[in-house]
């Protein structure tokens, strides 16, 4: 005769509430913080940068997917099974700081109907003056390009830009993750190109600055290539 054998306490335990032994509130925010600043990454990956397991990651994941702000894509990668890569979707931008973009959009268009391009062309050329003067304060004594970059990231990032310094070989990447200002700068392209000169007079005529990602271009994000001019 069968004997009845009482279940373990964990025997009715599926693996969403042994993952979420592993979920924090804060792991959330952390991937999607981490695809914004890293790109698309496996499950794997974000749960080894983040400290928890890949099965708790995987089940934000699929919530996030649920709610249209992160997507995945099979990769082949030798043999076995492929590897599934995710990704922030478009509809992710409206999570991060929008520095009142549709206030700005609406400014922008509204200055240049009533006073016309030249009348746009001065706001922005105001502006960039605006830049220069605060982030010329900020840089002021720092000794070498790289300081200069890293100080010019901090200041990025304090505005919303999830900026960052990177060294790359011989040169130095400003990488700016996030753009708070992007609805005004599709709808103002010279937003962006004052940018790019404010940030090759700010670094000094020592470098050359040249935009190589380009968020407005469909990029991840933007980035700079900062070079030293050679004597």
């Amino acid at each position: 005769m069968k004997k009845n054998l009482k279940p373990r306490p964990d025997a009715n335990l599926d693996a969403k509430s042994v993952a979420n032994k592993d979920a924090n509130p804060a792991t959330r925010g952390a991937i999607l913080e981490r695809l914004k600043r890293e790109g698309e990454q496996p499950a794997s990956a974000l749960g080894e940068a983040l400290g928890v397991t890949p099965m708790a990651v995987r089940l934000h994941l699929y919530e996030l997917e649920a709610e249209g702000l992160v997507a995945a894509r099979s990769e082949p990668r030798g043999r076995g099974r492929p590897t599934k890569l995710w990704a922030l979707t478009e509809d992710a931008a409206r999570i991060f700081p929008d520095a009142h973009q549709g206030l700005a959009v609406e400014m922008i268009k509204s200055v240049e109907q009533i006073f016309g391009a030249n009348g746009l062309a001065k706001v922005i050329d105001r502006h960039g003056n605006v830049q220069r003067a605060s982030y010329g304060k900020l840089l002021g004594g720092a000794k070498t390009i790289g300081d200069h970059i890293n100080r010019l990231a901090e200041a990025r990032s304090s505005e919303g830009y999830m900026a960052e310094a990177k060294k790359d070989g011989r040169d130095w990447l400003l990488i700016e993750n996030h753009c708070p200002i992007c609805s005004a700068a599709k709808t103002c392209t010279g937003l962006c190109a004052n940018e790019l000169k404010v940030f090759s007079d700010v670094l000094g005529p020592d470098v050359t600055v040249v935009r190589e990602e380009h968020i407005i271009q469909g990029a991840r994000r933007c980035a700079y290539r900062v070079q030293e001019k050679k004597e």
